[in-house]
């Protein structure tokens, strides 16, 4: 455990090469791949995420951790694909059209691959049809939009009734986030979900996973 919490403590720290070796050493002791991800690199981003939300962590050292994280990662997918270890989830993301800002955006999937979600970033200017696209080609169990623009949001109403045109609606969750977005909007344009910080995205996609499984 002691391992553990030390690869932990260096994701915080977003010490990358410590973290890369660390994994490493706990794999030659024999340590469950499974165990070093969830009580080891996953721990290290939760709290990273809380730091973030609390504001003891700004931007940069949510950076660093990242980095930190996707070092791990690198030595341990091979051993997790070995023990046939599949993600918790997929989920689809990009700025809305007319949009062209992207640091909320990325904020969120770094916050989702640290909790080992597989994200497909659309990335920024994104139509409706291109989510619809997206979300017929990849059938992920979460679409996330950003706008940071009030002139912008509409995009997310039209790409959910475009989901309901083709039959698509009720096998995705929709969650929508940015500046100017606000519970009562999401409401409005019948979303699943709302977040107006980043590091609440892995219990969002979460809640909105297991809306999916009842």
């Amino acid at each position: 455990m002691e391992q553990l919490e030390l690869i932990s403590s260096t994701v915080v720290e977003g010490k990358a090469s410590l973290v890369k070796n660390l994994v490493e050493e706990a794999l030659d002791k024999g340590l469950s791949p499974v165990d070093i991800l969830i009580n080891g690199v996953i721990k290290g981003m939760d709290v990273v995420s809380q730091r973030f939300q609390s504001e003891d962590f700004y931007i940069p050292d949510v950076l660093l951790s990242s980095r930190a994280v996707h070092a791990g990662m690198r030595v341990l997918n091979p051993s997790l694909l070995k023990e046939n270890v599949s993600n918790p989830g997929e989920i689809v993301i990009g700025t809305v059209a007319g949009d062209l800002h992207d640091i909320g955006k990325n904020l969120v999937k770094i916050f989702l691959k640290g909790k080992g979600y597989k994200v497909i970033d659309l990335g920024i200017d994104v139509s409706a049809e291109d989510f619809v696209e997206a979300v017929e080609k990849y059938r992920p169990q979460v679409l996330a939009m950003s706008a940071l623009l009030t002139t912008t949001m509409p995009v997310m109403r039209e790409t959910i009734q475009l989901l309901e045109q083709k039959g698509l609606r009720k096998d995705v969750q929709v969650i929508i986030g940015g500046a100017p977005v606000t519970f009562e909007y999401m409401k409005t344009i019948k979303a699943d979900g709302y977040a107006n910080v980043a590091s609440q995205a892995p219990e969002l996609v979460a809640q909105c996973l297991a809306r999916l499984q009842s």
